[in-house]
């Protein structure tokens, strides 16, 4: 009869016991919180982690009632002062708010939205650094805290082709696509009347008050271009690096479905198949591209480039020409046809070696003679021109020279003392 009350009198010291360990725990977890809170307000950012480390080593990450204040003081302590501040703990600083705010503190917004500037600003600082890399990084963080900002998931993947991490572009460049991301912004700016320099505008009120003040004058509004052909056009250039070449047409077709009428898509495939050596079928979309845009010199010059790869010279030329009757000014235009000229000699002298010394051989050498002279001739007034826009250009005042000593041009003396000049002879 006395056996049973002892073990229930055992029971109960058990339970009591057990019950007193769980109020500990729970005290020192506040604790641990409550110490962290106070070292972020001291602003001892390394001893408010390891207060945290403390807290969660003790669960409190998961407990339902710490959770809220254990998370957003984590986010606290890893953002510190928001300067110099690695990465890393950019990134743990702010997945901790996010947690903070999914467990229902509402202050964590403020917190989030420090990160991401901190973020942003961070990831220009890399690339003007040329860390490529953790731009990228930065920028993807920032754009998971708020998925309406897609403009920063094409920086980072703009970031990671700077990077050459074309793995991690391509998710990117293809979520990017999948999202039918476009990209274009209107763009209000007007010239500050004391600087004369073009100032953007966060929108049309706040530009239109700043030239109804009269310090700003010249307002004008601009739309910048979809971006989707050059997303499209990376993610082919990036499947023809994997030699993967029907997945990168596929994925330019898409895109096309997608955004019916984009020229900036044309051109991107017109490049793509350009890349992958189809210069006929280049050739084929420039002249789509052409028809919509007639007065583009740089179509054109494009144009002469793949035709003159493709061993039309003549068609080249009349290609450079018409560029450069839409831009006089246009250098490159001017030394490629020069080029395509003289690219016309090889044979000519090729033959010219081949011939002996018959009556109808010589007949045929003075004829070739004749036709290389008329190449060099026609090849001049275009290397002249260029000369006059690029003056420095060694190569081109060389060759200039050397054909005037094949026409018997008195000029080539004259290019031969400027050039020894030019080389410090």
């Amino acid at each position: 009869m006395n056996f049973k009350p002892k073990i229930k009198h055992m029971k109960t010291k058990f339970i009591t016991l057990t019950l007193s360990m769980l109020v500990a725990v729970g005290f020192a977890q506040k604790k641990e919180i409550k110490s962290a809170g106070k070292a972020i307000s001291s602003g001892d950012f390394k001893e408010a982690k390891a207060s945290l480390e403390a807290a969660k080593a003790m669960g409190a990450d998961n407990d339902e009632k710490l959770k809220e204040d254990y998370y957003y003081y984590k986010g606290q302590a890893y953002y510190g002062t928001g300067q110099n501040v690695s990465t890393e703990d950019l990134m743990t600083a702010a997945e901790a708010y996010k947690m903070a705010m999914d467990a229902g503190n509402d202050e964590a917004q403020a917190g989030i939205d420090q990160v991401r500037a901190s973020l942003v600003n961070g990831a220009v600082e890399d690339q003007k650094n040329e860390s490529y890399e953790d731009a990228a990084k930065k920028l993807i963080t920032s754009y998971n805290l708020n998925k309406q900002d897609t403009i920063y998931l094409y920086y980072a993947a703009s970031n990671y082709i700077n990077a050459q991490d074309y793995d991690n572009a391509l998710v990117y460049y293809t979520e990017l696509k999948n999202l039918n991301f476009n990209g274009s912004e209107t763009q209000y700016t007007a010239v500050n009347k004391e600087s004369g320099e073009t100032e953007s505008f966060p929108d049309k009120t706040q530009r239109d008050l700043m030239v109804k003040s009269g310090t700003y004058i010249k307002p004008s509004t601009e739309t910048t271009p979809s971006k989707a052909g050059e997303i499209a056009k990376n993610i082919a250039l990036i499947y023809i690096s994997k030699d993967e070449t029907d997945k990168a047409i596929a994925a330019m077709e898409d895109a096309k479905a997608a955004n019916p009428g984009d020229a900036n898509l044309l051109q991107a495939e017109a490049d793509m198949y350009y890349r992958m050596e189809k210069l006929d079928k280049y050739a084929e979309i420039m002249q789509q591209i052409i028809a919509a845009d007639p007065n583009n010199p740089t179509l054109f010059y494009n144009l002469g480039v793949s035709t003159a790869q493709m061993g039309n010279a003549d068609k080249a030329i009349e290609y450079y020409q018409k560029a450069l009757e839409l831009d006089p000014a246009m250098s490159n235009a001017k030394i490629n046809i020069a080029a395509v000229y003289l690219g016309k000699e090889a044979p000519i002298v090729e033959e010219m070696n081949g011939l002996g010394n018959s009556a109808k051989d010589n007949k045929r050498y003075d004829e070739l003679s004749k036709d290389r002279e008329d190449i060099y001739k026609q090849a001049a007034p275009y290397l002249e021109d260029y000369i006059k826009d690029k003056p420095d250009n060694i190569e081109a005042i060389r060759t200039l020279m050397n054909i005037y000593y094949q026409i018997d041009d008195p000029r080539a003396d004259e290019l031969s003392k400027k050039l020894k000049e030019m080389e410090g002879r």
